[in-house]
């Protein structure tokens, strides 16, 4: 029986042996495809003298189980811990694994899953992600897109129809809220990982590219079944989500590099938005930090080049296409309800974007020559950019655009006898909720306040939005009952309860010297105590 001070004595050792124990990668859980490939590592809190080392797999030595010896870093980073590191192993036979690792003085066990698909079924995966996608993004545009009366939906979206249904968990390996970065990560390797990493586990050395990597599921298609490899996106094709499907960082801010690994990967066909990185440094738009024309590089490599929608058409059309760079904008495109409707954002400076549907259209025509299939991702990643800044019918478009893309894919792969495996999905949600609609036609009655505007439960009714086009899309968005859908994500911002029309929204406002708040994109000063009771000084009328 431990009593008093030594009692304490005991728990400090236990807790202080916890905090020091080694780390090793893979982490513990981890499920591990059969044959994929993976670093290995381990980490030690402090020197480790390697003859007392001893590293096992389900008992046997690691250098037998992984066929050769690992690196032995004796100070990593130059500080007093060590290392050992094995790059670029596998593991062929399904089953559970532990791995043992003692430095003579303390010892540490994880144990995998390793785990087999069996024989390959489908000839091409398609994978849709609506980055940030919440069920209240779909049930908006389920309601613009098709119409609702009487409590019952006019149709379905093609995401509504699929033959099969799931939830996923999304947390990350250091944080319950994960980010698009190690969320698409997760998507593309199978294994979880931290906020802002692509591809990697995120270790403890300052460098953000030489950390354990895991092996993408565009290496695996290419490497073990010969199979071509696109990546769509309307976002800025460096961003996390695009970046997850062939890149290894703990930085997802890495543009350059990003682009490099992109370069390295030579996916057959990559659109989207951010040639900001791939010109050189001189060239004006550029953001890169060096002269490397990358652009130009794709050219030599046999690539085809497109700008705008119409040279993607006709590149696409050209029997001899078997690779496409399209790049769009210089940084992430516009969603459809400025290209289509109000031209705001940046559809002045880059007038011609495709439509979500083009991109996807064009990399079928491409990716489908090869006959051993493809593996395709395509992002409507601007659900979420919108999604922050509580733009809520921009994301809600962009929403009906995503199901379109879904839709055409489908009938694609009907007409082809279903050899196309397709899966929709959302990397992570936004925690938006629609609560009810906001009724700007209160009769006669002045000034009435903002929150009176919002009804819910019986006085929500139902929206007023025209009948939408051949796409989905009403034709105007500032009708006087309008869609409520409101965000905890942001504890701070400035809110109109009005379509932002004049270009997508600035929710936050930054606070002036005389402790009064500044709107976004104006010089009108509100009050420190404004709230929802009553409209602002500059909420005007939204125009058409």
């Amino acid at each position: 029986m431990v009593k008093g001070s030594a009692l304490a004595s005991l728990i400090v050792l236990c807790w202080t042996t916890s905090l020091s124990a080694q780390t090793i990668y893979p982490i513990d859980r981890a499920e591990i495809l059969a044959g994929v490939r993976f670093d290995f590592k381990v980490e030690f809190p402090g020197p480790v003298d390697p003859a007392r080392l001893k590293v096992t797999v389900n008992g046997a030595d690691y250098a037998a189980a992984f066929g050769r010896s690992g690196t032995f870093i004796d100070r990593e980073d130059g500080k007093d811990q060590s290392a050992l590191i094995l790059r670029d192993v596998a593991l062929a036979k399904p089953g559970t694994v532990t791995v043992d690792v003692s430095d003579g003085a303390q010892q540490r066990s994880v144990a995998w899953t390793v785990y087999d698909t069996g024989p390959r079924k489908a000839k091409n995966v398609i994978l849709f992600i609506g980055d940030g996608m919440s069920p209240a993004h779909r049930v908006a545009a389920r309601i613009l897109s098709k119409g609702i009366a009487e409590g019952k939906s006019r149709g379905k979206l093609a995401i509504d129809d699929m033959p099969h249904m799931a939830l996923v968990a999304t947390a990350g390996s250091d944080s319950i809220i994960t980010d698009s970065a190690n969320s698409a990560s997760a998507y593309a390797t199978g294994h979880k990982s931290a906020v802002n990493a692509l591809g990697v586990y995120a270790d403890r050395t300052a460098s953000p590219f030489d950390d354990p990597r895991v092996e993408t599921i565009t290496s695996l298609a290419r490497r073990r079944h010969g199979m071509a490899i696109g990546v769509v996106t309307n976002t800025e094709i460096e961003d996390a989500t695009p970046a997850a499907m062939v890149a290894h960082t703990r930085r997802r801010a890495a543009y350059d590099e990003i682009v490099e690994q992109f370069f390295a990967a030579k996916p057959d066909v990559l659109m989207g938005g951010g040639s900001a990185n791939f010109l050189p440094k001189s060239a004006a738009g550029s953001k890169r930090k060096d002269e490397a024309d990358y652009i130009a590089k794709f050219r030599d490599a046999g690539y085809q080049v497109a700008t705008t929608a119409s040279e993607l058409g006709a590149s696409a059309a050209k029997p001899e296409t078997s690779k496409l760079l399209g790049l769009f904008a210089t940084g992430n495109m516009d969603g459809v309800l400025d290209r289509k409707f109000l031209k705001g954002g940046g559809v002045k400076k880059f007038p011609e974007q495709p439509d979500l549907t083009e991109q996807v259209q064009a990399a079928l025509n491409i990716l489908s020559k090869n006959e051993t299939g493809f593996f395709l991702m395509v992002e409507s990643g601007l659900i979420d950019k919108y999604a922050h800044l509580l733009d809520m019918e921009r994301a809600v478009y962009d929403t009906i655009m995503l199901d379109n893309a879904v839709r055409q894919t489908r009938e694609w792969a009907r007409a082809r006898g279903d050899d196309t495996l397709i899966l929709v999905l959302a990397d992570h949600n936004h925690p938006n909720s629609l609560v009810g609609t906001v009724n700007d036609d209160m009769g006669t009655t002045p000034n009435v306040p903002l929150r009176e505007r919002v009804g819910v439960y019986e006085q929500a009714g139902f929206p007023n939005y025209p009948a939408p086009d051949a796409e989905g899309y009403p034709s105007r968005v500032d009708v006087s009952r309008r869609l409520a859908i409101f965000s905890a994500s942001l504890p701070d911002h400035y809110e109109t309860f009005r379509p932002k029309l004049d270009n997508p929204n600035e929710p936050t406002v930054k606070a002036g010297d005389d402790g009064t708040f500044k709107a976004p994109r104006g010089s009108v000063k509100i009050p420190r105590v404004w709230s929802l009771e009553t409209p602002p000084p500059d909420d005007r009328r939204q125009r058409r």
